[in-house]
């Protein structure tokens, strides 16, 4: 019988996904080498304290601080220690070594992807990320192997688990924002300085790399419009809720056609108000979802954990069985298929719906005259509800609207708003938000 090959990984941070990454690599060797066809040895973990207290027992020896050395002998490479550097380099060294590297990285794909994806095709390895969208749903490969002889549309996601949090607590209890987002930190699915998570950053990483994979064509995060959650009120949350709908951190990538008929692809993140009796809609807690939409296939949807150690580990171990099989198989790595040259569009190209909420005085006209000034502007009005209230202090009556509009550019849409704020009519514009599925 042939003696089964041993390859060395090696293990870059040892964080929550790290731990776990480790202690499923010792506790279930025999079974990952029955899958790998080869076993995967733990030859070290790289950390900058190798004293630090860690919630998974681990043994002592296998901890270092010379990740360069470690990342030299390697046969795999595990990249969870996060940022951009020393990551970036660690990396780098290790495609140029030969080394297949699987990484949760988003921040540096988003920022830096190309550089390394090129690096991995020049050295023919694997480089390998499935962890760095979405925790443990398995989206990327589905995108890049599944649907590779397909049309990919529209990608809409659910993609961060905090602020998905934050929200579907302030829908189904009320809370404030920052209520909400203390809640969060309490449970520990908010850091302590949350704002990479609320003003939208991590999302749009991410739909850097949902866009990248999709449409063929290498994205950034210069090239994604971004919004957060800060300025999302209980009152946005439950107007939305009285009008049907469900307001949610969205991540979108689609194909469109600007005004001047050129092709290319909007990513943007933004809270977008959703129909309650949309999938992505009853996505709760810190749960995440990727809605995608293509030609042939139709409408998919992936759901399930969205961050998380032990979640986490196991897209990375899923990843790292993947690259292991290759190399004992040998023959070329699985590439990249973002060849196209899909030029990124600004937000202004989009279309997309709008939800406007109104105060505006209760006199005769008031709504033929709104009507009129959107109709002016070529935007159609789907929905326009009305509520009349009446301030206990002055007893004088206003009317508060809501409207949806039909799909509009963007541009076209923002010179709406504009155009409202300067009737004389209108008290205060209350809110304005994107609408999809509808």
């Amino acid at each position: 019988m042939t003696e089964m090959r041993t390859l060395k990984v090696a293990l870059l941070g040892c964080g929550n996904v790290g731990a776990q990454v480790a202690r499923i690599l010792l506790e279930d060797a025999d079974a990952l080498a029955a899958r790998a066809g080869a076993r995967l040895q733990l030859s070290g973990i790289a950390v900058r304290n190798v004293n630090a207290h860690r919630d998974v027992e681990l043994p002592q020896e296998l901890f270092t601080t010379d990740a360069e050395t470690l990342v030299k002998d390697a046969d795999l490479v595990i990249e969870l220690m996060g940022g951009i550097e020393p990551a970036r380099t660690l990396i780098l060294s290790a495609l140029r070594n030969g080394a297949c590297v699987v990484t949760g990285n988003k921040a540096l794909l988003a920022q830096d992807g190309p550089t390394l994806y090129e690096e991995a095709d020049k050295a023919g390895v694997q480089l390998s990320y499935e962890a760095a969208v979405a925790g443990a749903i398995p989206i990327l490969r589905p995108i890049r192997d599944s649907l590779s002889g397909d049309r990919i549309t529209r990608v809409l996601g659910i993609v961060n688990g905090t602020t998905n949090f934050i929200l579907d607590q302030m829908d189904s209890t009320g809370a404030q924002f920052a209520d909400a987002l203390a809640e969060a930190q309490r449970l520990g699915y908010a850091e302590a300085d949350p704002t990479a998570d609320v003003e939208g950053h991590d999302a749009a990483a991410k739909a850097a790399i949902l866009a990248s994979l999709s449409f063929h064509t290498r994205f950034a995060l210069e090239n994604v419009h971004c919004e957060g959650i800060s300025s999302v009120t209980a009152s946005d949350i439950a107007a939305a809720k009285d009008a049907g709908f469900v307001i949610k951190l969205l991540a979108i990538a689609e194909k469109l056609t600007d005004a001047d008929g050129k092709e290319g692809v909007s990513v943007r993140v933004h809270p977008t108000l959703l129909p309650r009796e949309h999938p992505l809609a009853a996505v709760r807690g810190a749960f995440n979802a990727v809605f995608i939409e293509a030609e042939n296939a139709g409408e998919l949807m992936f759901y399930g954990q969205g961050a998380g150690g032990t979640p986490t580990a196991s897209a990375v171990m899923g990843d790292l069985v993947s690259a292991a099989r290759r190399l004992v198989l040998g023959g070329p790595q699985r590439t990249e298929t973002t060849t196209g040259h899909v030029p990124a569009l600004p937000i202004e190209a989009a279309t997309t719906s709008y939800y406007i909420g109104l105060d505006v005085a209760d006199q005769p006209g008031v709504l033929a005259r709104i009507a009129q000034l959107f109709a002016e502007q070529g935007v159609s009005i789907e929905i326009m509800r009305q509520t009349i209230h009446r301030d206990a202090e002055s007893n004088v009556e206003s009317a508060e609207l809501r409207i949806v509009t039909h799909r509009a550019s963007e541009a076209a849409l923002a010179a709406t708003v504009e155009a409202v704020k300067g009737l004389d009519v209108i008290n205060s514009v209350t809110s304005v938000l994107r609408v999809e599925g509808v």
